[in-house]
C-alpha cells in the first residue's frame, strides 16, 4: 500500500483529499491499459478520463486559476499506477496551458472539448536547433491580409500526430530575442502543417516532428499580445513544472512499494532480504528522498495556489529534485530486484524507462539549476 500520510500535511483541503482517494479509486479499476499501441492507447485514456470528469483539473473557467495542487495529485496518483495515463492526462493539461491563462472566449471553447475527453491538445515549443532556449525560437508567423502565415519545424512535440489542436510559438519579431514571440492556436488539421516524423524514445508516446509551410492562421488564432509569447510559455511552465516533479514522485512511490514487496518476499541465507541492514539502510534513503520532493512539489503547488504569481524558484527546485530523487529510488529499486529487476516488462523495468525523460522535458536539470542559482544571486543583489 503505498503512504498516503502526506495528504494530512497542511498543503491540502479536504477536496484535494477527496479527489486523490476517488482518483486512486479509479485507477484501481481501469489501469494499467495495454501499451502496445500507443496512439490509441493515449486517445482511449484520454476519452475514459475525460467520459469520468478527471480532466476537469486541466482547465480553468473564466475568473478562476488552475488549482496546482489538484494537478500535482492527479499526476502523482496516474504515474503510480501507470505512467502512460500520466502523460495523457499532464498534455491536456499543458497543451491547453495557454489558452487556460491568456484565451480569449473563443479560443476557450477548446477547453470545453478537451475536458471532456473529446479533443487532444499539444504544447509545440521545441524546435531541432532550440530546446531550454525558448528565445533561440526560429518559426516565423508573419503578418497577411489574411491573419497569420506561419514557417518552420518544431520537434519532439508530445501528441504529435494524435493531436487536434496545438498551441504553438513562432517569432513574430516586435523585438529581438525573447521579446519577438507570439503564441497561436493551430488546429491540426491545417493545410501545410505537417507531420514529417514519428520520433521513438525508450518510454514510448506519442511524439513527433512538424513542420510549417506557409501555414494562414486567422488574426484570432494569437493567444494574448502579439510578442507575448514568451511570457506565456515561461507562465504555463511556471505551473507545470511542478507537476512534472509530482509525476515522477507518484513512480518514485510505486517502485519503493515494488521494493518493500520483493525484499519481504525475497529469502537469501534462510531470511528475508528485508532483514539485511544494508537492504533496510536503501530503503530508508528511498523513503527520505519521496518526502523530501513532496515537500518541494507541495510547497511550490501550494505557493501558487495562495497566489503568487510567479513561482519559478519554487517551481524549479520541486522539478529538480523530485525527477532526480525519483531517478535514484527507481534505480535502487532495479538493484534490490536483482536480475528480475532487468526483465522486460517487470514494473520497475519499465519505471526506469518512464522516469528518464523528466529530467529532460520543460526544463532539463542543469536549466533548472541555473534558474534557481539566478534566483539565489538576485537575491543577494538586492538583500
Amino acid at each position: 500500500m503505498p503512504d498516503t500520510s502526506f495528504l494530512g500535511w497542511p498543503f491540502f483541503e479536504e477536496r484535494h483529499r477527496d479527489h486523490a482517494a476517488r482518483l486512486d479509486g479509479w485507477c484501481h479499476r481501469h489501469l494499467p491499459v495495454s501499451h502496445g499501441d500507443t496512439d490509441a492507447a493515449c486517445r482511449g485514456l484520454v476519452a475514459a478520463l475525460g467520459r469520468d470528469g478527471w480532466l476537469q483539473p486541466t482547465g480553468a473557467d473564466v475568473g478562476e486559476t488552475l488549482d496546482v495542487r489538484m494537478l500535482c495529485l492527479s499526476r502523482e496518483t496516474l504515474a503510480r499506477h501507470d505512467p502512460l495515463a500520466d502523460f495523457a492526462f499532464a498534455m491536456q493539461g499543458l497543451g491547453m496551458g495557454a489558452i487556460s491563462l491568456f484565451g480569449t472566449p473563443a479560443q476557450r471553447l477548446w477547453l470545453g472539448r478537451t475536458r471532456a475527453g473529446q479533443a487532444i491538445a499539444g504544447f509545440a515549443l521545441t524546435e531541432p536547433g532550440s530546446g531550454s532556449d525558448v528565445a533561440g525560437t526560429a518559426t516565423t508567423a508573419e503578418r497577411t491580409a489574411a491573419g497569420w502565415r506561419l514557417n518552420g519545424e518544431k520537434t519532439y512535440i508530445s501528441n504529435g500526430g494524435i493531436a487536434d489542436l496545438y498551441v504553438i510559438f513562432a517569432r513574430t519579431g516586435e523585438a529581438p530575442g525573447a521579446k519577438g514571440l507570439s503564441a497561436f492556436v493551430l488546429p491540426a488539421d491545417s493545410p501545410g502543417l505537417e507531420v514529417v516524423e514519428r520520433i521513438d524514445v525508450i518510454a514510448p508516446h506519442p511524439l513527433a516532428r512538424l513542420r510549417l509551410t506557409d501555414v494562414i492562421l486567422p488574426e484570432d488564432a494569437l493567444i494574448g499580445p502579439p510578442g507575448g509569447g514568451f511570457r506565456i510559455a515561461m507562465s504555463v511552465l511556471d505551473v507545470f513544472r511542478a507537476t512534472v516533479g509530482a509525476a515522477a514522485l507518484g513512480m518514485a512511490r510505486r517502485a519503493l512499494d515494488e521494493a518493500v514487496l520483493r525484499v519481504n518476499r525475497r529469502r537469501i541465507a534462510g531470511q528475508p532480504l528485508a532483514e539485511l541492514q544494508m537492504v533496510q539502510g536503501h530503503l530508508a534513503d528511498m523513503a527520505l528522498e519521496i518526502d523530501a520532493a513532496a515537500l518541494l512539489v507541495y510547497r511550490a503547488a501550494w505557493t501558487k495556489d495562495s497566489g503568487a504569481p510567479r513561482v519559478t524558484r519554487e517551481a524549479a527546485m520541486a522539478k529538480l529534485h523530485a525527477t532526480e530523487a525519483a531517478q535514484r529510488v527507481i534505480d535502487t529499486a532495479v538493484q534490490l530486484h536483482g536480475g528480475d529487476g532487468l526483465r522486460h516488462g517487470s514494473v520497475v523495468e519499465a519505471l526506469y524507462r518512464d522516469i528518464r525523460a523528466l529530467r529532460i522535458y520543460e526544463g532539463a536539470s542543469d536549466v533548472q539549476r541555473v534558474v534557481i542559482a539566478r534566483s539565489v544571486l538576485a537575491g543577494a543583489a538586492t538583500g
